[in-house]
């Protein structure tokens, strides 16, 4: 397929106001047309978001301590039992499901034999927009998939989860960054995998990552392996665990936030070069 899939009008020269308008409409409109879709499906998505967390919280804030078996220790009123640490863990792993989710396996489908994708890319956008599109669409679902899990630790844990937002703008900013490299991986791996093998991407990558992502604890206790503490400093989900402790959990032990806030930066823009590329590759190669 060539690139003239996605045409720009003759009266505007390329990078002019009037071609500029027109692309943030056609980019707009794309949004639209994937928040009409997923409005549809609202119930769906809600359940596959909350049923993970649910779980965990359940079983390990709920049944856990009321059977005399607990994770974590208490400090000062409680504030390190295990309800605290799992809080942000559990945003972030709701962020990066959602994020490969709404990428990845959508892509699967438009890649196959019916290529649905083209009907995207004939709209009068670059290209690389469309795929950008679908980042910043996956990203806004993310940010909804960490709101809905908030809730969730007030209402299961038997012993209370002392949140204390420390900065609103640090929060605001690790989730946005957050969502953003979810749904840069999510392109990534939607555009590299083949179809049939997304199932076994979950299995063999988005499964590790996520034990190895600092959810279930902070990354300041891995000292005790230290190998590992290193090892897992590749992992961008680690990034969202303990940003999402430093600004909800300030009391226990997190990186420092420039690291944070850096890391993702520098994984928006890896992830992101990776997969507009992979997206390109398969569109107009």
């Amino acid at each position: 397929m060539s690139n003239t899939a996605s045409p720009v009008p003759a009266s505007g020269q390329h990078g002019s106001p009037s071609t500029f308008n027109l692309y943030v409409h056609a980019f707009w409109g794309l949004l639209l047309r994937d928040f009409r879709v997923l409005r549809r499906e609202l119930g769906p998505f809600a359940v596959r978001v909350i049923m993970n967390p649910l779980l965990f919280l359940f079983v390990f804030t709920y049944v856990f301590p009321r059977i005399g078996q607990s994770f974590g220790s208490s400090n000062g009123g409680g504030s390190m039992n295990f309800g605290t640490v799992l809080l942000p863990g559990l945003m972030a792993v709701a962020i990066m499901f959602t994020g490969i989710a709404a990428v990845a396996l959508p892509l699967s489908t438009e890649f196959g034999i019916t290529r649905e994708i083209d009907d995207r890319v004939m709209c009068p956008l670059p290209v690389a927009g469309v795929a950008i599109e679908k980042i910043c669409f996956s990203a806004l679902q993310c940010m909804l998939s960490a709101a809905l899990v908030f809730p969730l630790a007030y209402f299961i844990p038997s012993e209370p989860v002392h949140v204390h937002v420390s900065s609103y703008w640090l929060l605001i900013a690790v989730v946005i960054l957050a969502s953003l490299v979810s749904g840069a991986l999510g392109l990534t791996i939607g555009t590299t995998v083949e179809p049939r093998q997304i199932g076994l991407i979950f299995s063999v990558v988005v499964v590790p990552i996520t034990f190895l992502g600092c959810v279930y604890y902070p990354w300041a206790l891995l000292h005790h392996i230290p190998w590992l503490q290193y090892a897992v400093l590749l992992n961008p989900i680690v990034y969202m665990s303990e940003g999402l402790r430093a600004a909800l959990t300030p009391a226990l032990p997190h990186m420092p936030a420039w690291m944070i806030l850096g890391a993702l930066v520098i994984s928006v823009f890896i992830l992101g070069w990776a997969g507009i590329r992979g997206f390109l590759r398969r569109v107009i190669g």
